[in-house]
């Protein structure tokens, strides 16, 4: 071979392999582009499924609130910071169409905490929260709602300015130009509240985000729907139905509160019971539809003589009470009488006017007991009543009440003459209790319950208690006298004490009972009376009202069969509540009864068992606690 040749051959070779070599690096650059397109993807992959996870987790968050019955202010406030944070907008709000005697304008309800609002806020020198918005017809707000759709616009100050005109030029001129948000996302809330805002760093909305707001408005609905009826059933667990006013429940948990502070500051305060004069009248003679007119009325005249710390509530009926902070027993009488005249002006149709007794007492005037004040109130209301209605009574000193000094005295005579089959240490312990209580009352009620529990382990505690005072608010409805009601009270923690001298095993029994064995238990109210109250000559009086509170009305009942109205009215009050506890609380041969399922067997034996005036009044009392 030549030496040309052999070059040739040569560069053949070297070609060859530049052209491999070529090839693998076209090869190797293919491969590479192609990892920097796959690196490219999985980035933007990730961001997608992080700003997924981000609305998942967002949504997450809405879907908890509607099983955690928060508040509506919170749940609000949870939705607006929770998307601001965690998918990047610059500032959340919900907005609000609301309407009074000025017209229509819109409301901030919640707003995300961010430096964009603060900046916005110090630029118009106060917090938008507080501003009544403009609304018009041809805004983004009216355009969204009335198309039904989500709605963006990039002209943010003038957005602004469209709701608060008084808005400079030049704010507007900072807002559009040295403001990092491009676009306001508008979101409407058909169901509920206006509309759901998102301000956004961004002019265009990115794929997917549309769908993602409006799945997120409708969580927000949802959310929203749970939380008002949270609200909702949280305002109907405090409020009266008929009135608006608070109930008893509230008006009980919030006394307590008033007396820890009055006691903390020893400043007094006031309580002014009103209780609407002849209801049962109004009822009986135009309907309860008109009866229920006059009770509104007065709550209507409650809440506009009532200043802002003043509580009003229902307590039941046609009784209310009002709480008034750092007021004395001479503050309270004039407050008592501005609403006794006030109520005296109203004309009401067909009834025409109507009138109130009302009774006053002052805390740490009166007495340092709440239950004493309470009483007091109830005794001084029932005493304007007494002595011919419309008009304010002051209460009386505590010390001029006896019939708890009478129920104490009474105790203390049947455990110290040992009259009834008690262990000696139970006997000690119930005597400590009535000499060393504070609250007199309170005690009497605790050794009641003591007492029962002896024979029947399935009596809860405080039970009596409840039993007294709805015993004592049913008497109030017929007008009977204070000194009927007094004994009334007494003959409530003594009428069952009987059964302590009947066998255990008899009355704990869990199958039916022989005739011989009813025979037996029915005797209990007559050994009550004759056998371990007869002794004590100060209780003469309250003897027959204890021996008779198994009387029935149709004259079936026991130990005299008499009927209707040879049966004591305190006695037919004893038998009624203590047949509603028996039924709502267990025995050892059933299980305890709903308060509904108690009232419907009541009234089963309306006419029968009992007066069906007496069953009448008595449902409107606990349907009022229920």
């Amino acid at each position: 071979m030549s030496f040309l040749d052999k070059l040739k051959y040569i560069y053949k070779q070297v070609s060859e392999v530049e052209n491999t070599i070529y090839n693998g690096k076209q090869d190797y650059l293919e491969i590479y582009e192609r990892n920097l397109q796959l690196e490219q993807e999985i980035k933007e992959r990730t961001h997608e499924l992080n700003i997924a996870n981000k609305r998942m987790l967002t949504l997450q968050h809405i879907w908890d609130m509607m099983n955690a019955s928060r508040p509506l202010q919170s749940v609000l406030e949870t939705i607006v910071n929770n998307i601001q944070g965690e998918l990047g907008y610059l500032h959340c709000n919900i907005i609000k169409k609301c309407e009074d005697e000025m017209g229509v304008y819109l409301c901030v309800l919640a707003q995300s905490n961010d430096n964009s609002i603060k900046q916005i806020d110090k630029l118009i020198k106060g917090s938008i929260l507080t501003k009544r918005l403009e609304y018009s017809d041809d805004s983004i707000y009216a355009k969204s709602a009335t198309e039904k759709t989500i709605m963006q616009t990039t002209e943010v100050g003038e957005t602004l300015k469209s709701v608060i005109p008084e808005v400079s030029d030049d704010i507007i001129y900072i807002i559009n130009n040295e403001n990092a948000c491009k676009s306001i996302i508008t979101v409407p809330l058909y169901t509920h509240y206006g509309w759901f805002n998102v301000f956004s760093s961004r002019k265009e909305m990115t794929n997917g985000e549309t769908d993602f707001l409006t799945i997120f408005a409708q969580q927000i609905e949802m959310a929203i729907t749970i939380a008002d009826l949270f609200e909702e059933v949280k305002a109907q667990a405090v409020t009266d139905g008929l009135t608006g006013l608070y109930n008893r429940r509230y008006f009980e948990e919030y006394l307590k509160k008033e007396v820890t502070r009055a006691m903390r500051q020893q400043q007094p305060f006031s309580i002014v019971g009103l209780d609407l004069d002849h209801l049962k009248q109004i009822n009986d003679k135009y309907g309860h539809a008109y009866g229920d007119l006059a009770i509104k009325t007065v709550a209507n005249v409650l809440k506009k003589n009532a200043r802002s710390i003043d509580t009003a509530a229902r307590m039941g009926g046609e009784e209310f009470n009002v709480i008034l902070p750092g007021v004395d027993s001479n503050g309270a009488m004039i407050a008592a009488e501005r609403i006794r005249k006030a109520l005296e002006s109203e004309q009401l149709d067909t009834i025409g006017h109507i009138t109130a007794s009302i009774g006053v007492a002052t805390f740490l005037e009166h007495s340092d007991n709440i239950e004493d004040i309470l009483e007091l109130t109830d005794q001084a209301m029932y005493q304007s009543k007494r002595n011919g209605r419309n008009q304010v009574t002051l209460a009386k000193p505590i010390n001029e009440t006896s019939w708890q000094e009478i129920a104490v005295n009474t105790f203390m005579d049947i455990l110290s003459k040992h009259n009834i089959p008690l262990n000696k240490d139970v006997t000690e312990n119930l005597k400590n209790k009535l000499k060393t209580d504070e609250v007199p009352k309170e005690a009497l009620y605790t050794v009641a319950d003591m007492l029962t529990q002896t024979y029947n382990p399935l009596h809860h505690s405080g039970v009596m208690k409840s039993k007294v005072q709805l015993a004592v608010s049913l008497a109030k409805r017929f007008d009977l006298p204070k000194d009927d009601i007094d004994k009334l009270r007494i003959a409530m923690l003594l009428y069952d004490i009987g059964n302590l001298m009947l066998p255990a095993d008899l009355l704990q029994k869990t199958t039916p009972l022989t005739e011989e064995e009813r025979n037996h238990i029915k005797e209990h109210p007559l050994i009550a009376a004759r056998e371990i109250l007869k002794p004590i000559s100060y209780i003469q009086d309250v003897i027959p009202i204890i021996e008779h509170h198994h009387e029935n009305w149709d004259g079936t009942g026991y130990p005299s069969k008499i009927a209707k109205e040879e049966i004591p009215m305190t006695s037919q009050i004893i038998l009624i509540v203590d047949a509603y506890f028996a039924l709502t609380e267990p025995r050892t041969y059933r299980a305890e009864l709903t308060p509904k399922q108690a009232i419907e067997l009541i009234k089963q034996d309306a006419g029968k068992k009992w007066n069906s005036t007496l069953v009448e009044e008595f449902i409107s009392l606990i349907d009022h606690d229920i």
